[in-house]
């Protein structure tokens, strides 16, 4: 948002160790020692918050009442009930309510395919494979981030890019889980953590299935070899997000099959919208960047193929296979 014209008024850190982290990559933004100074400030206008995934709904409601637009990081939930809870404060404010899904929104690869679809270079979008590893280092990682009631579940904490890139190249604002499985295979000393998941989605006519997992070797150069294949009735296309393993250097590699051809395009000066988009949209009252639909849809889409996983009961209103 600062890339995008913003200019960052402050920020609160309840962790000393966190706020020492971020005033030392940007000491130029002063911190509070309450939220509540940046929530009733006149001259903020939005609250962007990378918090703890569980507390990041209270966040935004606190927000979104005391008349700021909020962009936070994925996952925006991590239960239906804070995901009904948001939904009804956005509609009741009108104020936008954003979810960073970086593996789109900041991934070049991901939005230069975007417009090659939207171009037609591989006919009509059919089926979408998405793979998430990510690398553990479990000996580094906090308390919270093996509870699942703080992070979500596998599903919703990592599979939730991959269900915002499913509803936006299936050009779709919901859909529906026709299965889902999770596990913990390599980690028994953390027994309600789950370090495998996997997904398998409809929106119309077009089908997806997603898997993630925090089995990244440490040999590995990056944290995940993240990657996307787009079935057209054309042609096709692969992104490799952040790796080659033809040893091109760096990542946003993108792999297009179609009639005329296979082409290697690299993409690291394709352009990033989001943040200008965003910017406008508040604004303007707008939703070009994302439409508010999907961005809740995609978490809908999380936490009912995580719910399915567990075996846990779905709230009614909830879209699963099997029931409309």
């Amino acid at each position: 948002m600062v890339e995008a014209g913003g200019i960052c008024r402050g920020f609160y850190a309840a962790e000393a160790d966190l706020a020492a982290t971020f005033a030392a990559v940007h000491p130029e933004v002063p911190r509070v020692g309450e939220a509540r100074q940046l929530l009733e400030a006149e001259d903020v206008a939005l609250i962007v918050s990378a918090a703890i995934p569980g507390d990041r709904a209270a966040i935004a409601i606190a927000a979104m009442r005391h008349g700021k637009d909020v962009l936070v990081d994925k996952p925006g939930v991590v239960s239906f009930d804070e995901l009904q809870a948001v939904r009804q404060v956005q509609a009741e404010t009108g104020r936008r309510h954003a979810i960073f899904f970086s593996e789109h929104l900041a991934q070049r690869a991901t939005v230069r395919a975007a417009e090659l679809v939207a171009a037609g270079a591989i006919g009509k979008v059919v089926n979408l494979v998405g793979l998430g590893p990510h690398r553990i280092r479990a000996a580094g990682r906090p308390d919270w981030f093996f509870r699942p009631e703080r992070n979500g579940g596998i599903l919703v904490d990592i599979a939730s890019h991959q269900a915002e890139q499913f509803l936006f190249f299936a050009d779709a604002v919901e859909g529906e889980v026709l299965s889902a499985t999770v596990g913990n295979h390599a980690l028994p000393s953390h027994p309600g953590f789950h370090d495998f998941g996997d997904m398998h989605l409809r929106a119309g006519a077009v089908t997806g299935y997603a898997r993630v997992d925090w089995y990244t070797p440490d040999a590995m150069p990056v944290w995940g070899d993240g990657r996307l294949t787009i079935l057209g009735t054309e042609g096709s296309i692969e992104l490799r997000k952040y790796f080659d393993p033809a040893g091109r250097p760096g990542g946003d590699h993108l792999f297009l099959l179609n009639r005329e051809g296979v082409r290697h395009i690299d993409c690291r000066q394709a352009s990033l919208p989001f943040g200008p988009l965003f910017a406008a949209d508040m604004r303007d009252r707008t939703e070009r960047a994302m439409p508010q639909a999907r961005s809740f849809g995609a978490m809908e889409l999380a936490l009912t193929a995580q719910a399915l996983a567990e075996g846990q009961s779905l709230p009614p209103w909830v879209k699963a296979a099997g029931r409309r």
